[in-house]
């Protein structure tokens, strides 16, 4: 295994940080209240950092997404990326790639999942055809379906111009794009900014994308990215509290001089750094075309129990200044306790990764 970016993905995680950077500061922010930077979002489109995924991989994205959560940057890149431009890509026909990709690729165009935890698929569909029922539409073809159910919330749905809705069948799932115009959405907040929303499905069209098999690989995907996401957010979260203790004095020295101090930002250290070292693998298995369904469950672990003891300790090492909600290490809290439970929190997805090993489909013998 090879982590080493190629110059492409350093290329493209070198311009996301300039990006996120120069446009995603702690004022910035503050301005935007729980609303998406459309700006930022639009400089995105227009370097070409989304497309860029195509030819960077799911490696290349977890870069850029490290660069996004270290300053929780309000744009709705991890969730277009994974549930548009790389669904649509390694699963969609030659029509639909044609139809979808542009617009995804210029963000003209945004797409977010339905992918609620195991036991929250609420959504049925009802295909045309031979014993269709009643709902069916009289224009739906091969690989089209009315959907109806809800999702009861969905990030970054307020800015959907389509969603990917997870559809539970009776041994697996399947995976059907909609168009968030033909669909129902009520304002929904999130722990973390995210814009989200309900969604309400009722008899809504909607196409297949994919086979059997989609599924499991764009949650595998979607696991790897957000835990990429969250390392970004954990660093970030870090570095402030390293910035602050240094500065910080008591008694004549300064508060990163305390043993205590040094050990709780070790233990963090260390926990970032098991975040990313599994999202990476996840993230090279995928693009190289190996197995990776098992690894992208150990790094949304990792994301999800480390990812959480980080950013209380980010809130932790800053005294009295971590309870003021307007402080931009608050905003790190919050999105670290948001991404612990996306997809799965940690006992959840340890006992899917139990499950999967029990079963032999992992390692080699995967199939996603």
């Amino acid at each position: 295994m090879d982590f080493t970016p190629t110059p492409e993905q350093e290329a493209a995680r070198e311009l996301a940080a300039r990006i996120f950077g120069d446009l995603s500061t702690p004022e910035r922010l503050a301005g935007l209240g729980g609303g998406t930077d459309t700006e930022l979002w639009k400089a995105l489109g227009d370097t070409g950092l989304a497309a860029a995924v195509e030819e960077t991989g799911l490696l290349g994205l977890v870069l850029m997404l490290e660069e996004q959560g270290r300053t929780t940057a309000q744009v709705p890149f991890a969730a277009s990326c994974v549930f548009g431009l790389l669904a649509v890509a390694a699963h969609g026909t030659a029509e639909q790639r044609e139809r979808l990709l542009p617009g995804l690729r210029d963000g003209s165009a945004v797409a977010a999942g339905a992918f609620p935890g195991r036991t929250g698929i609420m959504v049925s569909a009802t295909r045309a055809g031979p014993g269709a029922g009643p709902r069916a539409a009289a224009d739906s073809g091969p690989g089209r379906a009315l959907l109806t159910g809800t999702v009861p919330w969905v990030p970054w749905l307020r800015d959907a111009t389509h969603v990917l809705v997870a559809v539970r069948e009776k041994v697996a799932h399947s995976l059907w794009m909609v168009r968030a115009a033909d669909a129902q959405c009520e304002p929904v907040e999130l722990t973390a900014p995210w814009s989200a929303g309900r969604l309400v499905l009722d008899g809504t069209p909607a196409e297949r994308i994919g086979d059997a098999s989609a599924y499991e690989d764009v949650l595998a995907a979607a696991r790897t990215a957000f835990a990429g996401l969250q390392a970004g957010v954990c660093a970030g979260s870090l570095a402030r509290a390293v910035e602050y203790t240094n500065q910080r004095e008591q008694f004549g020295r300064p508060l990163a001089a305390k043993q205590g101090v040094q050990l709780r930002a070790a233990e963090a250290h260390m926990d970032v750094e098991a975040i990313r070292v599994t999202a990476y693998e996840a993230a090279w298995r995928r693009d190289a075309g190996l197995g990776h369904r098992s690894h992208a469950l150990t790094a949304a672990w990792w994301a999800s129990e480390a990812g959480k003891r980080v950013v209380h300790t980010g809130q932790h090492l800053h005294g009295g200044m971590g309870a003021d909600l307007d402080h931009p290490v608050h905003r790190h809290f919050l999105w670290g306790r948001q991404l612990d439970g996306y997809l799965g929190c940690g006992s959840e997805v340890l006992e899917e990764l139990g499950e999967l090993i029990a079963t032999g489909a992992h390692e080699g013998g995967e199939s996603a």
